[in-house]
């Protein structure tokens, strides 16, 4: 579906509701993938539920019961970014410059609940807003998280000479296998990027939280052109309390740091297995997480 307003346009897949392109004129907001044969890579615009990045050897504890989920990372023994990254969603309403996609998710091993997603995208003359609101279906509470995460270009060859902007007083250390280990303020640290900094050599695969809004209740982190000019804004709203930040140091050689992915999340990685920051939905309730990107030019 291709979404359409002024100079504006965005490309949604039913594959994982994916966002699958973003431009405004001739300009590339972010780096996504082709039509047909174009595989996605590194979850790229895909929307990443029940639970955002990795979980420990996939195995929690949720109501009194040991829990053991598909190891879909088995390089770092972990299960990783949810289980409808490659299930098509229906497509419910579609107009010019909005779409709305829902999805069941069936009891299955590992996660053993009935929920229901509905993603809506729309274009305004400001950039694109995006919703995604989980209602569980079940009897019985539900483990949840969320996270989507879109790789975002300053119009540089490489993010090395871009800058960064990101508004949080907290980054979490993480292991080999990108799982925390520690929370640690920021101040007096490479993570310190409430200023705006060139990403330089700067390796980021990295959850921060803690995050300053302005008065709208919106977390902003940005990426702009080395020039100032340009640049395009991800902005966290209702829901969104984490953010990861990867330069795309571990992608397939010729995708490597050409872009910054940006994620917003609900939770920390290993959330199913630490409760931070996880939802907990009870029978018939629902949650709504919104963020949005916005392309900017001085």
């Amino acid at each position: 579906m291709t979404l359409c307003r002024g100079a504006h346009r965005a490309v949604v897949v039913e594959l994982g509701a994916a966002l699958r392109s973003y431009t405004v004129g001739e300009r590339t907001v972010i780096d996504g993938f082709g039509e047909q044969d174009d595989r996605i890579t590194g979850g790229r615009g895909q929307i990443l539920v029940p639970w955002p990045n990795r979980v420990r050897d996939g195995r929690y504890r949720w109501a009194g019961k040991d829990l053991q989920l598909p190891l879909t990372e088995p390089a770092g023994g972990n299960a990783i970014h949810g289980l409808l990254r490659w299930v098509a969603w229906q497509v419910v309403e579609a107009s010019d410059s909005r779409a709305v996609l829902e999805v069941p998710l069936w009891p299955q091993p590992g996660y053993p609940f009935h929920l229901r997603l509905r993603a809506r995208y729309s274009l305004s003359a400001e950039g694109l807003d995006v919703a995604v609101t989980t209602r569980n279906l079940d009897t019985s509470p539900a483990p949840y998280g969320f996270g989507q995460h879109p790789y975002v270009t300053a119009g540089t060859a490489l993010v090395d000479q871009a800058v960064l902007t990101v508004p949080a007083r907290t980054w979490l250390r993480t292991d080999e296998r990108g799982l925390p280990v520690s929370t640690e303020p920021v101040t007096g640290t490479e993570y310190d990027l409430r200023t705006p900094q060139t990403i330089g050599v700067l390796r980021l695969d990295t959850p921060f939280t803690d995050l300053d809004r302005d008065a709208d209740g919106r977390a902003t982190v940005r990426l702009a052109h080395p020039s100032g000019a340009f640049g395009t804004d991800v902005w966290l709203g209702e829901g969104a309390d984490y953010v990861q930040v990867y330069t795309g140091d571990t992608l397939p050689p010729e995708q490597r740091r050409r872009a910054v992915a940006i994620e917003a999340m609900t939770c920390p990685p290993d959330a199913l297995r630490s409760g931070a920051g996880l939802v907990t939905l009870g029978p018939g309730e629902q949650h709504t997480v919104r963020w949005g990107i916005t392309p900017w030019e001085v």
